[in-house]
């Protein structure tokens, strides 16, 4: 039986709202999101979860959607929340579209943040590289991880965000808490499409970063053959990690969707502001 996923919960509140489940991307946990979190849980409870292999929770063989999708499910049935509105990131944005395809009558409203179902060719030799690297420097202090991680990527954010999951063993040397082994080994499904088989019928929102290449306009037909009822927003002056480059506009997208605000049709594609 597989051991239960870490999470924070923010704990029940009685607004009346649906409980939001928020799922990070690859290399992420949950602690990534808690500055949105603080910002949420004044309105509705909120439960961010470490998916397999990453944050505070198990390491596990495998990493298909299916297999991550049931975990949170697991979550789910554990804490007693039987329907909740889900957003996702990146790889967690396909494990929430797996979910709902998989378990319909759990979703409320969903929340894909720029990811689309899809199986991606681009691959992450170079993060990989710069974990083992960290392995194999067996740094004392972040500066002496960032040097090594520095030799496979040269972007400092993207070093930054790595680090957020570099924690000290007994001996005082940093070793990585996500199991990278296990990642490396199921990477194969990380860049597979979800799982599932019909498409998911309820309410839905894509978010897109302006400056990312992981939801170009060519794959928008496929997003809407898994979504029919989605609405597709782009994030100006935003990449990839367009929840922490521009944090207030994403809120104000979800936040907006997640109150049923209606002022742009289901099914649109809304062009970034200028």
């Amino acid at each position: 039986m597989t051991k239960a996923l870490n999470y924070r919960d923010s704990g029940a509140i009685e607004t009346g709202a649906s409980p939001l489940v928020v799922l990070h991307g690859l290399f992420g946990s949950a602690d990534n999101w808690r500055s949105h979190i603080r910002q949420w849980q004044g309105n509705r409870r909120v439960i961010a979860v470490d998916l397999r292999n990453h944050g505070q929770s198990p390491h596990i063989d495998g990493m298909s959607y299916q297999a991550m999708a049931e975990d949170v499910v697991a979550v789910m049935d554990r804490l007693d929340i039987e329907k909740f509105d889900l957003l996702g990131h990146s790889m967690g944005g396909k494990v929430a579209m797996t979910l709902a395809r998989r378990h319909p009558e759990r979703v409320a409203r969903l929340v894909v943040a720029d990811v689309a179902p899809i199986a991606y060719e681009h691959g992450h030799d170079d993060i990989f590289r710069a974990h083992r690297l960290v392995e194999d420097a067996m740094p004392e202090s972040r500066r002496e991880a960032d040097e090594a991680m520095a030799e496979a990527v040269d972007d400092r954010m993207t070093r930054q965000f790595l680090a957020t999951n570099l924690v000290r063993d007994d001996q005082g040397v940093l070793v990585w808490r996500v199991g990278l082994d296990e990642i490396e080994a199921g990477y194969a499904d990380i860049a597979a499409a979800p799982g599932g088989e019909s498409a998911w019928e309820g309410p839905a929102l894509l978010l897109r970063g302006e400056r990312s290449h992981y939801v170009p306009d060519s794959v928008l037909e496929a997003v809407r053959a898994v979504l029919p009822q989605v609405r597709i927003e782009t994030i100006a002056d935003a990449g990839h990690w367009l929840h922490a480059e521009q944090p207030e506009a994403f809120m104000r997208a979800v936040n907006a969707f997640l109150n049923q605000d209606q002022r742009a049709p289901l099914g649109v594609v809304t062009p970034p502001a200028r």
